[in-house]
This record gives structure tokens, sequence and C-alpha cells, in this order.
């Protein structure tokens, strides 16, 4: 093995800062919040920390509509409260990722102040704008939009704007409009502020929705398509995935490149393997998200497919794979998985993540099992939820306060929070699962461990052992110094493993037993059992 590199062979965690702690009790999690959990961080085992936005906004979809890329909203804390934080971090060998928001800015930004103030100030064309098209729909109306793009948060993406007699376009939110990355002062401007962070120390990026930043030059209408919104009613061959991104992200790598041991990976807008590839590599990203291993049912021949396919991108194109089960925009995997068995799913989930050949990124409170919250449509902040309820309930339900004890609020705040707690906190909390042996947290905990001390868990080899029953998942990971076989048991009965490699194994980890059978051919795991074990040579 080659040296430890710590975004590949480490593992990644999401905070989603207002809601991980609060230090200041006005209900709002921050930044000296996520420094006094550090000590927390460091005995989970975690190598770095994804931190979704934290630079002033209007909160309009809740941080990812930036109205300054290079300061800290107040409501999380200073620029000074920042480098104590990376500081701190990196005292404990965690790197700090951060959320870059470059598609759009907020539209309380100075540069869309001033872009909408007239069609001929400085900065009037650092954003898409398109003049009204289309037939008059009578006397004193203006014409429409200049295409059909619709935007993600539903209606048209397009807004008009009186001062300009113009339309701008935003994929998202009104209040997020897209910057105009043919634009080369654009360009320059966002790299710049990227080196900003840079300099500051800051470790990698993590690229919101980073293939849409270019939009056909023509901004030609997208072919329609069957669909339930309006957005899924098109193909996006004209505001997603054009040509100009490549070498964007080439000038991205060779910005990272600079700096030693900088890391970007990509929220893949939209994503398939083919998109992966194109987008990944020694001049491009380091990394891009695929979401088709986060939405997969609790079936392990469905793990198996995305897992294949993710070797199969690092085998043909050098690429790390890297697997995902939950963040801020997706229900929280005890929710989509649980049923009525408790935990017993989590840690077969759980330990599937952290034994897998690649990159594994955890989601704040995963490591106990939070629930999404239910909430009533009142309470609902999300954009898409309130346009969208009640065929969609928003985000809001999978980003509550992280749950750390059984006092008032779950030890968050002293405060009401922004968002409720679970109210199973009582149950479900950090100090109680620290305390108990057998909990989800202390299973993540070993896992963890195992994969850090095991040269094979960590970057080995995978192989896959097919011709086992339909509802387990095993495999070996390898390297030159060991060989380590995983089985999972995605079901509540017994399952039998079959023709299993000959030799001796010695019990590395199991949620059900504490020795290894004589006999392993052949072998019965117990219901949902997690069993890792490792070759100690053959007979």
């Amino acid at each position: 093995m080659n040296e430890f590199l710590w975004w590949r062979d480490g593992i990644i965690y999401q905070i989603y800062p207002r809601s991980f702690a609060d230090s200041n009790n006005d209900g709002l999690g921050d930044l000296p919040g996520i420094t006094g959990k550090l000590d927390y961080l460091a005995d989970l085992g975690v190598d770095a920390l994804w931190l979704s936005p934290i630079y002033p906004s209007p909160d309009k979809d809740f941080g990812y509509d930036v109205s300054n890329y290079t300061d800290i909203d107040p409501r999380f804390g200073s620029l000074a409260d920042f480098d104590l934080l990376l500081s701190e971090a990196h005292q404990r060998g965690i790197r700090i990722v951060l959320d870059l928001v470059l598609n759009h800015t907020s539209d309380e930004h100075e540069w869309f102040i001033e872009s909408r103030a007239s069609r001929d100030n400085p900065k009037a064309d650092w954003y898409i704008w398109s003049p009204p098209c289309g037939n008059e729909k009578g006397a004193g109306k203006r014409a429409g939009p200049p295409n059909n793009w619709q935007s993600v948060f539903g209606g048209s993406a397009w807004t008009y704007v009186p001062e300009r007699d113009q339309y701008y376009y935003h994929m998202f939110d009104p209040g997020q409009p897209d910057l105009n990355w043919r634009n080369p002062e654009v360009r320059n401007a966002v790299l710049k502020d990227v080196r900003f962070w840079l300099e500051r120390g800051v470790d990698g990026f993590r690229l919101d929705v980073f293939n849409v930043y270019f939009k056909d030059e023509q901004l030609r209408s997208n072919p329609v398509k069957p669909g339930l919104r309006p957005f899924d009613r098109q193909m996006h061959i004209y505001d997603c995935d054009q040509s100009e991104m490549i070498s964007l992200m080439k000038e991205l790598r060779a910005l990272l490149d600079a700096y030693p041991e900088r890391y970007a990976v990509g929220e893949t807008f939209i994503s398939t393997k083919d998109k992966i590839m194109l987008y990944c590599g020694t001049d491009k990203l380091h990394a891009a998200f695929n979401f088709e291993f986060t939405w997969s049912k609790f079936d392990p021949a469905q793990y198996a497919k995305h897992i294949l396919a993710w070797e199969d991108l690092h085998s043909q194109y050098d690429i790390w794979p890297n697997y995902v089960l939950g963040n801020h925009d997706v229900p929280r995997m005890a929710s989509r998985h649980t049923g009525g068995k408790l935990d017993a799913r989590l840690k077969v989930l759980i330990s599937m993540l952290l034994t897998l050949r690649g990159t594994p990124y955890l989601y704040y409170g995963e490591e106990i099992g939070m629930r999404n919250i239910p909430l009533r449509r009142a309470q609902i902040m999300d954009p898409p939820g309130k346009r969208f309820w009640p065929f969609y309930k928003g985000r809001d339900g999978y980003r509550s306060p992280m749950q750390w004890d059984d006092s008032p609020h779950a030890g968050f705040s002293s405060a009401q929070p922004w968002l409720p707690v679970h109210a199973n906190y009582h149950d479900r909390n950090v100090e109680d699962q620290l305390a108990d042996p057998h909990s989800l947290l202390n299973l993540t905990r070993n896992m963890i461990e195992l994969r850090r001390s095991n040269s094979a868990l960590q970057r080995g080899d995978f192989t896959l052992l097919t011709q086992q029953p339909k509802d387990t998942l095993a495999y070996l990971r390898h390297s030159a110094e060991q060989t380590i076989l995983v089985a999972l048991n995605f079901k509540s009965t017994t399952s039998v493993l079959e023709n299993l490699p000959q030799g001796n194994w010695n019990l590395l980890y199991s949620t059900a037993r504490n020795s290894v059978p004589e006999s392993i051919q052949p072998f019965r795991l117990s219901p949902y059992e997690v069993l890792i074990m490792e070759s100690i040579g053959r007979d």
C-alpha cells in the first residue's frame, strides 16, 4: 500500500452546521458548536468533515443561496471561529471540506444586485439574461420566457426584471440566479474566491450541482418526455452537461494541485456512471457522486450491481469509488430501510458502507440511527416542500438537530431549535449509545477501527462472492498482506453461505457470534448478521 491519503483511504463525515451543535443557545447550530464536538468526531474515527454552506445567505435555500463567498454567516460565527475550527480539526488529524455553490449565487449577492440594475453596467453579463420572446398575449402584455426550461423547485426557470426588460435564469429558486460561466470575468472572480479558502488552509470542496455550470449558448428549449413534475418532463440536454465543463474542471484541478493534498468531489446532477467517467480523472475531479447506490432498496442484489459498476470505473479508468447512504437532500437511511427492525438493518448497511473499496461518506446522525422528523405543513420551510405539498414534503425532515443526550432539545441547545428534535431522542442519542456496547454507534466505531487497522479493508481489492443466497451479500477484500471476508445477511431469518474460500479463518467481528466454527462449509449466518473474518492460511 502507498502512504495513507485522507480523501482516498479515510472516512468523510457530513455536517449540516445549523443542526449539529449550538454553542450560544440561539437555536441554530454554529462553528464553535462543531469545534466543541471535535473530540467526539476524532473518537468516532472520521478523517474529514464536509460542512454544508456556512457563507452569508438570506436562506431562501438554507445556505445554498450564497451572498458572499469569502465570509462566514454571522449566525454561524466569524472567520476567526472558522480558523479556530480548522486549526483544532487539523490538530486532531481531521480535514475540512467546504461546500462550494458555484452554479448560482443569492439574488442578494452584490454581483447580482449590480447585474440586475441595467443592461450596461460592468456586471450586466455576469448572469444569464435574455429578452422576452414568443407571441404577445394581448395589448400591454409582454412576451414570455426565452425557452421552456423549468426550475427544479417548480415553475418556469425564468424570472422577469422590469429594470432590464429581460428574464434571468435560475435552475432552482428565483432567489438563486445562475452565474454566466461563459463570461471570463465570472470565471476569474469565482476561482479567486476558491483560492481564498485554499490559502486559508481548507483541504477540499464538495461542488454543488457542478455539472450544470454551463448552459447552451443559444438557450435552446429542451426536448420533452413523460414525467411527473414539469422539470421531469424534459430531457436535460441544453441546461446540463455542456462540453465547456471539461476545461473548467481541468482548470479547477490545476488550482487544487498547486496545494498539497487538496480534493474536490462533485455532486453530479442527474448522476450516471457515464458522467462520473466524463468528469473524473487525474486532470479533472478527484471524485463525483453517483446516487444509484444511495437510492437502492434494502436488497443485496441491487447493492451488488451498483458496487460492480463502481469497480468497473475503478478498473477501467482508475476512478476511486465513493459510497453514500444519506445526505441533507435524501430521506434518512433509517427511515428508508428499517421498517420494524430497529437497528439490525442499519448495522448491515453501515458495515457494508465501511468495508467496501472506496471513500465512505457518513451523514451526521447516521451513526446513531436518526430518523426523519414528522412535520406539519405549517412547519415546512424548504421551498420545494412548500410548493409541492402534500406530494413532496421537502427536505426539512432529514435535517433535524443532532441528538446528543436525553436532556431538553437532545443536548443540541438550551433554546428552542430551528427545527424540532425527533421525539425519540430520549431513547436514541449519543450518550446512551456510547454506554451500550451493542449499539449502532459502537458498531460504527468498531467498523471504522477495523477499516483503519486492516490494509485489505482500507485499499484492498474487491471480489464479489457469487452463488450466494439472494438475501446475502458476501465479498473478499484482499491486499498483499491479508484477505478478509465480509458477509452480510439482509434478511430476518438464517442464511446459508456456500462455496466460501477454503482455509482457516479468524473472527474479526460479528454481531451474532464470538468464534468461527471449525467448518465453514456451509456457513450459517444468523438473522441480519454482520460477519467479518480474516484468512490465516490454508489447511
